[in-house]
């Protein structure tokens, strides 16, 4: 499309916006400056009310106000998270990364600390590219923010084991490392198909050292027995069955196990 049909039909988009109620507060927010109150709290609570309502313009004037108006009181460090938390509503994940690592970096001993670091490890679970509708599947594209979320999330629930967010960070790691499992597995079968035995070995290695505990597990132990007997390495390939057995215990892939090993 050329620059001039791409911008004649921004000026028509505008246009329609602006002749239908609400939708022009809904994309630019409410035009001017808020009323703001006297009471910092009470700015906080309106720019929360903007934020719930999803005028985020409103909100982030009102955030901004407390934080530049009244920055010896607490309320300026809430406003400070509030901000953070805007850029989070909108999806812009990079911006409120930033924003949440300079709260921490600012205010290390503060109550909310652990919800700043949550949120941070958030914006890379959030970043990551979705498993529903995509060509190709998730497990094929890029892992970056999916390994940045593994990463992030394991080291909050290291650093705050006792906060409230450590149950959600457990959600979000558990799904992480389903999806990092996954990719492992499609990269093992990749080589499997070209007969590369030593590369599929490498990578259901990697699966099972970083990323145990999935659903993943039996099929990832089989194939890296199945590729041990392709290397006539036997071995490890009965090592490999014994795994199965002491990883899978009281399963029906440990009684396979057991009988490919003859006991």
């Amino acid at each position: 499309m050329s620059p001039s049909m791409r911008l004649f039909r921004a000026v028509c988009l505008s246009a329609v916006l602006s002749t239908v109620p609400g939708c022009a507060a809904l994309s630019t927010g409410q035009v001017g400056e808020p009323d703001y109150a006297a009471v910092a709290e009470s700015n906080l609570r309106l720019g929360d009310e903007s934020l719930e309502r999803k005028d985020f313009l409103q909100a982030e004037k009102y955030y901004e106000h407390v934080r530049t108006k009244f920055p010896y009181l607490e309320v300026a460090n809430e406003a400070e998270l509030r901000l953070a938390d805007l850029d989070f509503a909108q999806e812009r994940y990079a911006e409120a990364r930033e924003k949440f690592q300079t709260f921490i970096k600012l205010h290390p001993t503060h109550p909310k600390v652990d919800y700043a670091a949550y949120r941070t490890a958030r914006t890379h679970f959030e970043d990551a590219p979705s498993e529903f509708f995509l060509v190709p599947p998730g497990a094929e594209k890029d892992q970056t923010e999916v390994q940045a979320a593994f990463s992030s999330l394991s080291a909050f629930i290291r650093q705050f084991p006792n906060s409230q967010y450590v149950a959600p960070a457990k959600e979000a790691l558990d799904t992480t490392r389903l999806r990092l499992a996954r990719h492992e597995l499609y990269v093992a079968s990749f080589y499997a198909r070209r007969e590369r035995w030593n590369a599929v070995v490498q990578r259901l290695e990697t699966l099972l050292k970083n990323y145990p505990g999935t659903p993943l597990d039996e099929r990832a132990l089989f194939d890296l027995h199945a590729a041990y007997v392709r290397l006539t390495n036997a071995a490890e390939a009965q090592r490999t069955l014994q795994r199965v057995i002491e990883m899978l215990p009281g399963t029906p892939a440990a009684e396979r196990a057991r009988r490919m090993l003859g006991s």
